[in-house]
């Protein structure tokens, strides 16, 4: 057996008077008296509800150690035992399901790795392998999953066993994504087949909008990168509704079923039902113009395609500027019309016929191409071009959703959509300010919603303007509205402004849209701007006594104090929101709020429970 074997090499260096604890001593008896075991955690397919694989888990028989399996390998880490007991869990887990009969399934065996383990072991695989031999498994079907969690000191080494895992035949998971020392670089240098993102992004997903966009994130990466996505720790209904709008391929927790000492293999028909439910979020918002929108998919190339026939399909397309090459459902190159027919057709010398008349499309495709999702704004998008090299300026752009193809946009469609639309943004434009007006506020905040965008929303309003503008003129009363719509638009431009868009409601209200850490500092700076115009605006006599006189609704006169704001700020940090008018109504609530205050006010929400009524923190928003 493989675990004696290290027993006894183990033993071997205790006679040699190496100084082994009882720790480490009670980590062997346990392996030698076979108390652990292995428990199977089925990994759903979000297609059907099917089961794709299982994890296997070790347990610990009975409670007679009164330690539990993650603290015992704690405690081996510890004591330098972590290999020992690691390779004794993985052969445990060979073996046991080859008796429970994995073999009958065509389901995958998801194994637990520790780096340390293959790293200290140089044998390890080939040892592996015997097993997998004698117990009659298919290693196609065995996926190792290397835990994130740990400190990899040489990533080099560590690749080169890794590929040689692969090479052999094993498929291989990055486990704990997320929460380990590796991150992004392990990710890129193992070039996983899985990658199983940690229960702590999954837990309340539903509810934590940042936990949303790092999952969202890292699926989307993973998605172009071909890697398929596996949501570990499902535990509630919300959850798993949330995860299967996002495409993930793969799903795994408690919800779905606990570990259990056979293979449980009956289909989870909820989650074919809720994808069958799953809703469009281009529908969600129509007036929001995305790329998406506009892209076609049009006639593309294979990798595998000859010289020849890729010359006959752009002859036969002659209106065909770029084409896409498509790997299954995956763009992996692009095809300049003129670059091909100049560089490779052709060639320096005219030779480019002969030179490559025995090459595929894959060997001469270009790698640099622009590649967006489908629910980028076309503004967004038009953004992208600018950064592109002079050479790739007007070449289309490719569209996908979760990384799978979906059609392409030339830069002359791109352009007629982003003209279109400005232009209905300028017919929209408030009269009085020049600022967007509702219908382009609408579109700009379901655009953040749909792309899952955290944003602050400031509403923004005067205090007492009717009886400013019945007492100083509506001639006065429209330049402080124009005026207060250049204090906030020139507040914005200072701070974060390619993130921020200022908005004109109608009368005295506005909106800002900034980025949550910015509301506070943008909205006091103009605060001090707007409160530098008060002299100009109301005359040096009202602005030295601090009031002025007019008569209120019932016809009676009043004293008023001098003009002020009124700021109420709501932020998709706290609040998952789900639509425009929802948005709105908070931020409505809020700034009512901040109008009880007398003076300027800002007042912002942070109330994280979504299901009552606003409570405010005014801690920090009278401003004197």
């Amino acid at each position: 057996m493989k675990t004696k074997w290290i027993l006894d090499d183990m033993l071997t260096r205790k006679q040699k008077n190496f100084n082994i604890d009882d720790e480490r001593e009670h980590l062997y008896s346990l392996i030698d008296t076979n108390s652990l075991t292995i428990h199977f955690q089925p990994i759903y397919s979000s297609k059907d509800g099917s089961v794709y694989g299982y994890e296997a888990l070790t347990r610990l028989i009975g409670t007679s150690s009164g330690v539990n399996i993650c603290q015992m390998f704690e405690r081996a880490k510890a004591t330098g035992s972590l290999s020992l007991l690691d390779s004794a869990c993985q052969e445990n887990a060979l073996v046991k399901a080859s008796q429970v009969g994995i073999n009958n399934t065509n389901a995958f065996l998801f194994i637990n790795i520790c780096p340390e383990t293959i790293m200290d072991n140089p044998g390890w695989c080939e040892i592996t392998d015997h097993y997998i031999r004698e117990w009659g498994l298919s290693k196609d079907k065995i996926v190792l999953e290397i835990t994130e969690e740990s400190a990899i000191e040489n990533y080099s080494a560590f690749n080169k066993v890794v590929s040689k895992f692969r090479e052999t035949g094993y498929k291989i998971a990055i486990d704990d994504f997320g929460v380990g020392y590796g991150g992004l670089k392990m990710l890129s240098i193992i070039e996983p087949d899985f990658v199983k993102i940690d229960r702590h992004f999954i837990s309340d997903v539903d509810k934590a909008l940042i936990k949303h966009n790092l999952v969202d994130a890292v699926t989307t990466v993973c998605h172009r990168l071909g890697i398929k996505v596996i949501a570990e720790g499902i535990e509630t209904e919300d959850e798993l509704k949330h995860i299967m709008n996002m495409d993930i391929e793969l799903l795994q927790g408690f919800y779905l079923q606990r570990p259990d000492p056979g293979l449980v293999s009956q289909v989870r028909t909820e989650i074919s039902t809720l994808r069958r439910k799953r809703p469009d979020n281009h529908c969600k918002f129509p007036d929001t113009i995305f790329i998406g929108d506009i892209a076609i998919k049009k006639n593309y190339l294979l990798p595998d395609s000859s010289l020849m026939g890729a010359f006959d399909i752009l002859m036969r397309n002659i209106d065909y500027r770029c084409m896409p090459v498509i790997d299954g459902e995956r763009i992996i190159g692009m095809v300049n019309r003129q670059r091909f027919l100049e560089n490779q057709m052709l060639g320096k010398c005219g030779y480019g016929t002969a030179l490559n008349h025995r090459k595929k499309v894959k060997d001469l495709m270009e790698t640099q191409f622009l590649t967006v999702e489908g629910n980028v704004s076309i503004e967004d998008a038009a953004h992208m071009i600018k950064l592109r090299k002079v050479e790739y300026l007007y070449d289309d752009i490719s569209v996908t959703r979760n990384g799978i193809y979906i059609g392409s946009v030339t830069i002359s469609e791109l352009l007629a959509a982003v003209t279109e639309k400005s232009i209905s943004l300028a017919k929209n434009a408030n009269p009085l300010t020049g600022l967007p007006g509702n219908k382009s506020i609408f579109d700009e905040i379901n655009k953040r919603l749909t792309q899952n965008i955290h944003f602050d929303i400031c509403y923004i309003d005067l205090d007492h303007f009717k009886p400013y503008n019945d007492n100083y003129g509506f001639e006065k009363g429209d330049a402080v509205i124009k005026t207060l719509g250049m204090v906030i638009e020139e507040s914005a431009q200072r701070l974060h402004h390619d993130f921020n868009f200022v908005g004109h409601i109608g009368g005295d209200d506005f909106i800002l849209l900034t980025h949550p850490n910015m509301s506070m500092p943008i909205c006091n700076l103009l605060i001090d701007s707007f409160k530098a115009t008060l002299r100009e605006f109301h005359g040096e006599a009202d602005y030295a006594t601090g009031y002025y006189e007019s008569v209120n609704r019932k016809g009676q006169p009043e004293r008023y104090d001098l003009l002020s704001l009124s700021i109420g700020v709501v932020s998709t940090e706290v609040y998952k929101i789900e639509s425009f008018a929802q948005l709105a109504s908070l931020a409505t609530d809020v700034k009512k709020a901040a109008k009880s205050e007398r003076g300027f006010s800002i007042v912002r929400d942070k109330r994280m429970n979504c299901g009552h009524e606003p409570a405010v923190d005014n801690s920090v928003n009278s401003v004197n």
